[in-house]
């Protein structure tokens, strides 16, 4: 990897982290409180998931119509099948991210607050992926 890619992950990452953790994104009561819609339901994090959405949508628009600055093609995914790996999936994220109040970006933008949830929460994660791999063989 070059010097200019590994700089614009890095900028691009410090950017992701600080828009999470303005957002709230990384203070998991305020994504419990998004998730409860029965005691205390706190909306505010739809302004940042629609916000998320429209970037995505103009990003990936862009993306069709231009060449990358560093790289030769965009990287963009290609899979469009709807099947059970994905749904079991997305289950288990919903449920990690109901029941800890943290996604794996969140999680790692939170690393930085001294709290032992994020480290702990991204071990976790790490050992369940490494589990999935193992039963998929």
């Amino acid at each position: 990897m070059n010097l200019s890619r590994a700089l614009a992950g890095l900028v691009i990452g410090v950017v992701f982290g600080v828009g999470l953790a303005v957002s709230g994104m990384t203070n998991p009561e305020k994504v419990l409180g998004f998730l409860d819609l029965v005691d205390g339901w706190d909306p505010s994090l739809i302004f940042v998931m629609g916000g998320a959405v429209a970037v995505t949508a103009v990003g990936y628009r862009w993306a069709g119509h231009s060449t990358p600055i560093l790289d030769a093609e965009h990287h963009l995914p290609v899979a469009t099948l709807v099947d059970a790996r994905l749904l079991a999936g997305a289950a288990v994220f919903g449920l990690g991210w109901g029941l800890a109040g943290y996604c794996p970006g969140p999680a790692l933008a939170g690393l930085l607050s001294g709290s032992w949830e994020p480290p702990a929460f991204l071990a976790a994660m790490f050992a369940g992926s490494q589990l999935a791999r193992l039963l998929a063989e």
